[in-house]
């Protein structure tokens, strides 16, 4: 089945207030040449709340059970942020990243028995000597006091292989599966607009991990599920990934989905199943910065489709699935944030299959790095600059009350 295109460019752009925002409807899209995700025939209504500020260039965060929050500056820092919003320290026991370009200290995850283990996961750009760095993935145990914390017992689990000294697309989100086991994705670590080619082949190959998703037991040895196919090393469970900077499991269905960047144009929804070769950079729906062809156009028998593209492109970053009971309307819909076009697109699911696409937050902010469903059952989502906050998505107030 081809996938559903996005042009989620022809809609009205919502506008907002300086400190709390009310969506305004959203006209549908009209017919184009290309089949697309029109806008739900009921825009959502929805206000807009400050709850943290002055994070400098944040990659993720995660509610810890007391409702703190866990945040990641791609400096290197691990900051502590208290349940009124104030930034109260930061933990100590971190290791060195190599904070370049879109390297440094990126995703961060609670294991799934950390209420009783306090283990985190988190990925990072690891020095590897010299100019040479990828990505790696490092549990430790958090022990919080007062205002920050300390990690002990550091270990890192997991090292993309080869190293590379170029500091662009690490992919690195973290997704624990419900028997334990975590899914990372891994960005193909091209070498730059104008000369990525000379590094796209590595997605293709399946003894590296480049452009790859892996799964890994919580030791960081290989899952047990992984394809075990000739020449796959023994972590990977898909390739032909370009750069996944977004990963989520499907609450109903248990499923890995992913977002991943395409060049110009061509980002994806994937749902990686083990074995499977996503394309990159065979086929895509985009084309390089220089405007010229990839691969051999948007279909090969053996690669994959998407779930979903855009064009252009939203480059995407995050991503949660909601369950909560504030929007009913919102249940089992994808959230993904945008760096560019600064927006957080609402894809609305019928099954495995986008129906429409919701355009939200998409003026008077930075970009958007992480979206993560609170335990209040609000949507929170952290822009992406040198003074980041994160903000509280709620309904709308009813006039009147």
């Amino acid at each position: 089945m081809k996938p559903t295109r996005g042009r989620n460019e022809i809609l009205l752009y919502p506008h907002f207030l300086p400190a709390m925002a009310l969506l305004v409807l959203a006209v549908p899209a009209s017919a184009g040449k290309i089949t697309q995700a029109p806008a739900p025939e009921v825009a959502s209504r929805i206000q807009v709340t400050t709850v943290v500020k002055g994070l400098e260039r944040p990659w993720s965060f995660r509610f810890l059970p007391d409702e703190r929050i866990i945040v990641t500056e791609i400096g290197g820092k691990l900051r502590i942020v208290d349940r009124s919003g104030q930034i109260t320290g930061q933990v100590s026991g971190m290791p060195p990243v190599v904070a370049d370009g879109q390297g440094g200290l990126l995703d961060v995850a609670l294991a799934p028995d950390f209420v009783t283990s306090g283990n985190i996961y988190f990925t990072f750009s690891e020095p590897r000597g010299g100019r040479n760095s990828g990505t790696s993935v490092a549990r430790a145990k958090l022990e919080l006091d007062g205002g920050g914390g300390r990690l002990t017992g550091l270990q890192v689990i997991f090292r993309q292989k080869p190293d590379n000294p170029v500091p662009i697309h690490f992919g690195s989100r973290i997704a624990f599966a419900a028997d334990g086991s975590l899914f990372v994705t891994l960005g193909e670590r091209g070498t730059g607009r104008t000369l990525e080619a000379a590094s796209r082949g590595m997605a293709q190959n399946p003894a590296n991990h480049f452009g790859k998703v892996v799964r890994l037991n919580p030791d960081g040895s290989p899952h047990a599920s992984t394809p075990k196919l000739p020449g796959w090393a023994p972590e990977v469970w898909s390739l032909g990934h370009r750069n996944p900077q977004s990963a989520a499991i499907h609450p109903v269905t248990g499923k890995l989905w992913t977002v991943e960047h395409g060049a110009r144009g061509g980002d994806e929804v994937n749902i990686p199943e083990a074995g499977k070769n996503y394309g990159w950079p065979v086929i895509s729906y985009g084309r390089d910065y220089s405007g010229t062809k990839i691969g051999i156009g948007t279909e090969k028998a053996g690669l994959e489709q998407p779930v979903y593209y855009w064009d252009p492109s939203i480059a995407p970053s995050g991503m949660a699935f909601y369950t909560g009971n504030l929007f009913p309307a919102w249940k089992g819909n994808l959230f993904v944030g945008a760096l560019n076009g600064v927006h957080l697109a609402r894809l609305v699911l019928d099954g495995e299959q986008v129906i429409a696409e919701e355009k939200l937050l998409n003026k008077d902010y930075d970009r958007f790095r992480d979206v993560r469903q609170g335990p209040d059952g609000a949507l929170y989502v952290m822009t992406d600059s040198s003074n980041s906050r994160i903000m509280r998505i709620t309904p709308a107030l009813t006039p009147g009350k």
